[in-house]
């Protein structure tokens, strides 16, 4: 019987061989990593990393593997929903000057891998965006897996929604001008790698459950 049900996957070591007619090819699943995710910086590897970073502040367990078709990126054990955005100063390509970050936040509409259905209208599918920055200035000694050249902004869902101008992209001047208004309880950060970041996260969604947010 062809079950063409959602695919179940589990975590891999690295080390399963590439095989020809049940036999080792000569490399295995590692060499392939190393190929397509040593960059870093790259935009989008840098983005799947944030995603890693995030969970592993919440001490989550990260023993299923990423679901890139999920409607939001992270969820706790408290069920917090959690979109982690991206960017950074320097890129991997050759640059004139450092970028000036931004972040992009628009609604999607949903997809149940279950069910292979979309989940109607588009929307924000998270209690609470996360914003990671890559902010290290020094190219040449740029190191995304050094969690001090990171810095972390929180806000809640709700608060973006609320927003007076784009409602798909926040400036990193925008945003940091939000959190540093103390009348904007749902705009926090910039905070560090680690246990604050996590208490952050669960802060922010609690103000948004006691009480409407402000906008910008």
């Amino acid at each position: 019987m062809n079950d063409l049900g959602r695919l179940a996957v589990e975590l891999k070591t690295g080390d399963e061989p590439f095989l020809i007619s049940g036999e080792p090819a000569g490399f295995d699943l590692r060499s392939f990593w190393q190929w397509t995710a040593s960059d870093l910086v790259n935009n989008s590897t840098r983005g799947v990393l944030a995603e890693y970073l995030v969970a592993r502040s919440l001490r989550l367990k990260v023993e299923s593997p990423r679901d890139a078709w999920a409607k939001f990126d992270v969820e706790t054990d408290a069920r917090i929903r959690i979109e982690v955005k991206s960017a950074a100063l320097v890129q991997s390509w050759h640059q004139e000057r450092l970028s000036k970050p931004s972040f992009n936040y628009p609604e999607t509409v949903g997809w149940d891998a279950d069910t292979n259905r979309s989940t109607g209208s588009s929307s924000r599918h998270a209690d609470v965006y996360v914003f990671a920055l890559l902010a290290h200035e020094h190219k040449p000694s740029i190191d995304p897996m050094s969690l001090d050249q990171w810095k972390f902004y929180v806000a809640a869902t709700s608060a973006i929604a609320s927003r007076q101008r784009s409602q798909h992209s926040i400036t990193l001047t925008s945003l940091e001008a939000l959190c540093q208004d103390d009348g904007q309880p749902m705009w926090r950060g910039p905070v560090p790698y680690g246990a604050e970041l996590a208490r952050t996260i669960t802060e922010v969604a609690s103000a948004a459950r006691q009480g409407p947010p402000g906008g910008l």
